[in-house]
């Protein structure tokens, strides 16, 4: 490990439990990633020794347009030379909730919170005020946040926390229908991903006639079909992630790429949950901070007015064939899955991802980004030329691997 990435690490073991906590925490998935960061441009990154690499984490999802780009930059500063923490809301407030509302084919309204797991909690609170029911059925295995409803980790957590929710397996209907009708009358809410993103496995695209009947369980029970877009949200699809399939939600979470790296999440919701909206109580001191407002008034106008999102998929689709044809060409057999704008590469076989981390890693030691087991996510500034200089990267990480 480098001279300033270690010292910064031995430090941090002394004052932050761990060193480090959640999910940038490196040691969880690579040995020759970087831990601290100078900076970043574009689709690079620079570490704190210099070391510069090509970014497909981007920030883990946030960066949809690049890191600093020039639209967004100059909105956050424009705003932060008024002020950002004001004693109540600013006009980016309202202007941003309206461009969610004219963008978000489901919306109707939209509150704005700091990051994901505000935005899931507050729809399942804002389910649960309307329907004046309890119950909560997520997909097993699915990441809806880091709050003590739906965390991954049990330390700390207590059995009340996670009374009312319950389980159903992701695509898979009969599994849904007995869940629902094990909750009977006291269904609040499905909460439900774009599509299968769990760690450590292939990614799995929705089945439309399961997203058909997801809504129509919802629309029998009056339970709310809410849509995690966290992840997914403003990479797939502008008016919602389940829009092509022909199904809205009655309540989304947004975050990740809302403001291209500004802290900002928002709710979005139809008429019908409006009430339940209004009744119940959720707040933040930073909530109402005007850059990151504008930060995503700016982010969303360049994806709506540009062809942004044309870009992120054609980078997405130029990397997967390359991977494809260097694994090939190396006598690896590689499975990838996932959209094109946010893919996961494996080892065919590698059930611990031992040989995927070891390629992962290899890549990294060449200047180039990736993640073994996590999705990596594709940004508009991902070029052609930046494409290819990354597959040239990985094809000698691919040599490397072969040699051992």
């Amino acid at each position: 490990m480098t001279t300033i990435d270690a010292e910064l690490r031995g430090r941090a073991e002394a004052v932050i439990p761990g060193g480090m906590y959640g999910h940038m925490d490196v040691r969880a998935f690579g040995d020759a990633h970087p831990q601290f960061m100078a900076g970043g441009d574009g689709c690079r990154i620079t570490d704190v020794d210099g070391r510069t690499f090509l970014d497909f984490m981007c920030g883990w999802g946030p960066i949809v347009l690049g890191h600093r780009h020039p639209r967004v930059q100059e909105a956050v500063a424009a705003q932060q030379a008024l002020g950002d923490c004001l004693n109540g809301g600013s006009p980016p407030m309202v202007e941003l909730a309206e461009l969610l509302v004219g963008t978000v084919a489901h919306a109707d309204w939209a509150m704005l919170a700091k990051n994901g797991t505000d935005a899931t909690t507050t729809c399942v609170t804002i389910a649960r005020a309307a329907t004046g029911r309890r119950r909560v059925l997520t997909a097993r295995g699915a990441y809806h946040g880091a709050a003590p409803w739906c965390t991954p980790r049990d330390a700390g957590v207590l059995p009340e926390d996670r009374a009312h929710l319950r389980h159903f397996e992701y695509n898979d209907l009969d599994s849904l229908r007995a869940a629902v009708a094990d909750a009977g009358d006291d269904l609040a809410a499905v909460v439900v991903c774009p599509f299968r993103h769990d760690l450590r496995r292939d990614q799995e695209p929705p089945d439309p006639a399961f997203a058909k009947g997801v809504r129509e369980l919802c629309d029998a029970t009056g339970a709310a079909l809410v849509l995690d877009d966290v992840r997914a949200g403003f990479r797939l699809d502008l008016a919602g992630s389940w829009e092509p399939l022909g199904i809205r939600p009655d309540l989304s979470a947004w975050s990740k790429a809302i403001a291209n790296g500004h802290a900002l999440a928002a709710v979005t919701g139809s008429d019908r949950f409006r009430a339940g909206a209004e009744r119940i109580y959720t707040t933040g001191s930073f909530w109402y901070s005007a850059a990151a407002m504008a930060a995503a008034i700016a982010t969303i106008t360049e994806l709506r007015d540009t062809d942004a999102l044309a870009r992120i998929e054609r980078a997405g689709t130029r990397l997967r064939a390359g991977l494809d044809a260097q694994a090939r060409a190396h006598g690896f057999e590689v499975v990838q899955t996932g959209p094109v704008q946010m893919p996961v590469l494996r080892f065919a076989g590698d059930e611990d991802f031992a040989l995927t981390r070891a390629w992962t890693d290899e890549a990294a030691r060449r200047g180039v980004y990736l993640h073994p087991w996590h999705n990596w996510f594709m940004s508009a500034a991902h070029g052609d030329a930046d494409i290819d200089d990354a597959l040239e990267r990985t094809d000698d990480a691919f040599a490397a691997l072969a040699r051992r």
